[in-house]
């Protein structure tokens, strides 16, 4: 119940029928973030495309100027010694056959997978354990790749992977709360920025339908997408 007051209050406290500029639309949701834990800050964006459609799927990466604030948990699955390389640049966990065996068995005490693409035959054994938890490695998100070391840097260093639904939408969680309200709008500007970079050519009228931030646990407050460049 306490949760519920919490939403109905932080709610009340704007016209959620009312569009906004972004910075102002970040500022309302960093004041309303309002749960005992850090929240973070969510961006959801609805696109005039058509998913089902090979040449209107819109995926990506995007390094996130000041991070996301969360701790990455990196595995490597590359055979020396390429999985020393992968550890000194900050992985959590590198190697090749015992983590194969891991992954068989259920283990998922990370968040990313990276790999070099001559073990990829056998990563790709795993797709019925990896795919549903979004957890395979893909060469166009930079996580199939010999360049480990710059791989795990980038990861560790914010960079997140964006694609779209089946219904349009795009959803990621660009940073924390508690960041300072300047490094959050930046974050925030850089997503969109590449997602509206990332328009397929086939996709025509309105690329941008919709646009709104919200705190993990907050009401979303609605974006002028005219005021991050989104038009």
């Amino acid at each position: 119940m306490a949760q519920g007051k919490r939403y109905k209050k932080a709610a009340a406290a704007f016209d959620r029928t009312q569009t906004y500029d972004y910075k102002k639309a970040v500022e309302l949701v960093m004041k309303n973030a309002s749960a005992k834990f850090d929240e973070s800050f969510e961006v959801a964006m609805n696109l005039g495309v058509d998913p089902r459609k090979a040449d209107q799927l819109v995926r990506g990466t995007v390094a996130l100027p000041h991070g996301t604030g969360k701790s990455v948990r990196v595995l490597v699955i590359a055979k020396a010694p390429k999985d020393k390389e992968a550890l000194a640049a900050g992985a959590d966990h590198a190697g090749f056959s015992d983590y194969i065996e891991k992954l068989q068995g259920g283990w998922a005490d990370i968040d990313i997978i990276i790999a070099t693409p001559d073990v990829m035959g056998e990563v790709g054994k795993l797709g019925r354990v990896l795919g549903p938890r979004g957890l395979m490695p893909n060469p166009k998100s930079g996580t199939v790749t010999f360049d480990v070391a710059k791989a795990v840097q980038e990861v560790k260093a914010g960079k997140i992977e964006f694609r779209v639904d089946k219904a349009g939408n795009i959803h990621a969680a660009v940073g924390k709360c508690s960041f300072p309200i300047e490094k959050l709008a930046e974050n925030v500007a850089t997503f969109i920025g590449t997602v509206v970079r990332a328009k397929p050519s086939s996709s025509k009228g309105k690329y941008v339908k919709s646009i709104s931030f919200s705190s993990t646990m907050g009401p979303s407050v609605r974006v002028d997408e005219h005021t991050v460049g989104a038009d």
